[in-house]
């Protein structure tokens, strides 16, 4: 799949946007320009005001420090199944992204994780669709991943609209490629390192985030790296209060490349334990992918967003035995 050519430049730091008006439901010019230039220079960015009580985030967290110190057999009792629910050691996972061509998949991603998405039937026959797995013994977990999810799609919800006016389009342009989204919600959790300097046993390797985008929590323990154009790689360490945003593939392919879905990695060389936690919004399967802007360029290769996701989700999960 080739994607337009995206703008990133040489960056050296990662824009902050207070968005408390766009959650107001105030379009100011000067926050919507703010919200395009950091889309279009970085792919990455903070955001404060946002409206998402940090208490979901601390209920999230009490529970996702049980579950994870729990004996592993427990843990793999919901181990992550062909639709993407439940849990993952590492060294059991290359990437939860869409790797860099020429990178090695083997021995980077020293951490476990816990999936879950939008509660489907299980007679719902599209793929990657179904419901979610939850583990006994941890009701709390459930209760605040829920919960957590509502606030923070409703955070992805504001910023679909700030996309869309940023771009010139109607500020629901978005919305009917959302009708059935595939959104999901990641617990990571990066244990201690035993040989923090051991560049193949560090964190999670670089990849860019397959679907539109993702809004991050992450802990006080750092080590989220971006790469500018110049190939470097420029923290983007964790400021009290605020999510990180970036834009994922489809993005990009959506604005024609004015959007810029940047390399990331995490560089975990610390001895104590990791947390963070990615909404990855992304559209219903059935989308098919193609620039909703700038429809005279040449706009790569337009693709189906479902079997795009299924694919990366093969590679990425081969012990769920995705079916083709």
């Amino acid at each position: 799949m080739a994607l337009p050519q995206s703008r990133r430049l040489d960056f050296s730091e990662i824009p902050i946007l207070d968005i408390g008006p766009l959650v107001a439901g105030d379009h100011d010019p000067s926050l919507i320009d703010d919200l395009y230039r950091a889309s279009a220079d970085v792919g990455f960015f903070y955001v404060r005001n946002h409206g998402v009580s940090m208490s979901l985030v601390e209920s999230v967290m009490r529970a996702a420090e049980v579950f994870f110190a729990a004996p592993m057999a427990e843990k793999m009792d919901v181990v992550v199944d062909q639709r993407i629910r439940g849990f993952y050691a590492h060294n059991r996972v290359t990437s939860v992204g869409h790797l860099i061509k020429g990178e090695d998949r083997s021995g980077l991603n020293h951490k476990e994780g816990f999936w879950v998405a939008h509660d489907r039937p299980l007679s719902d026959a599209a793929p990657l669709h179904g419901p979610n797995q939850w583990p006994e013994g941890h009701p709390e977990l459930k209760r605040s991943m829920l919960a957590y999810f509502d606030a923070v799609e409703g955070l992805a919800d504001v910023l679909l609209r700030g996309f869309a006016l940023s771009l010139g389009l109607e500020e629901g342009r978005f919305d009917g490629l959302f009708e059935k989204p595939l959104t999901s919600l990641l617990i990571n959790y990066y244990p201690p390192q035993e040989n923090p300097t051991t560049q193949r046993n560090i964190g999670l390797s670089p990849h860019f985030d397959a679907g539109g985008f993702t809004i991050l929590w992450q802990d006080d323990r750092g080590g989220l790296e971006i790469q500018n154009k110049s190939g470097e790689w420029v923290g983007a360490p964790p400021i009290d209060g605020t999510f990180v945003i970036n834009i994922g593939n489809v993005m990009q392919m959506w604005t024609n490349g004015r959007f810029s879905s940047t390399p990331h990695r995490v560089v975990n060389r610390g001895e104590h334990d990791r947390y963070s936690i990615p909404l990855f919004v992304n559209p219903s399967y059935d989308v098919e992918v193609a620039p909703l802007v700038d429809v005279d360029r040449d706009p790569g290769d337009a693709f189906n967003y479902g079997a795009y996701q299924r694919d990366v989700w093969r590679q990425t999960f081969p012990i769920a035995r995705i079916p083709n």
